[in-house]
């Protein structure tokens, strides 16, 4: 099973390069499993993409939003508490020097034996755990 971060569901989400391939794990890789940040921080993209950047109307952020919850509501993807992986997110972020918000899916992926992520920094420290990583750039 395969954990994804908010790096390649905001990728997904937002139609950014590399998006296709991320439609493919949700796809054919379903069910995907996140934890219930992802969708603060999905958001929090699409709202970039929408008040700071302009790149995209409200009703445009509000509608790309509302998809990507669908794909919960739907079980495509499988959201689990952070609580759950708070303590041993903490000490992945202090031994590897990456953000807690990063290793809570990477936490998650232990358990699961798969992260599919669009951030480098991320996939390495996920590497060095000796998790299967799907880097999707």
């Amino acid at each position: 099973m395969i954990v994804v971060d908010a790096s390649s569901l905001a990728k997904y989400a937002l139609h950014e390069e590399g998006w296709e391939e991320v439609s493919r794990y949700v796809r054919e890789r379903r069910p995907l499993y996140s934890v219930d940040l992802v969708l603060k921080e999905v958001g929090n993209a699409v709202w970039k993409h929408c008040y700071l950047r302009k790149m995209i109307s409200p009703q445009e952020a509000l509608r790309l939003f509302k998809g990507l919850k669908r794909l919960v509501d739907v079980s495509v993807i499988i959201l689990e508490n952070e609580g759950a992986y708070l303590d041993e997110a903490l000490e992945i972020a202090l031994r590897h020097g990456v953000t807690i918000y990063d290793s809570l899916y990477i936490a998650q992926a232990k358990r699961y034996g798969e992260l599919l992520t669009s951030d480098e920094r991320q996939a390495e420290v996920a590497k060095q755990l000796k998790l299967k990583v799907h880097l999707v750039l």
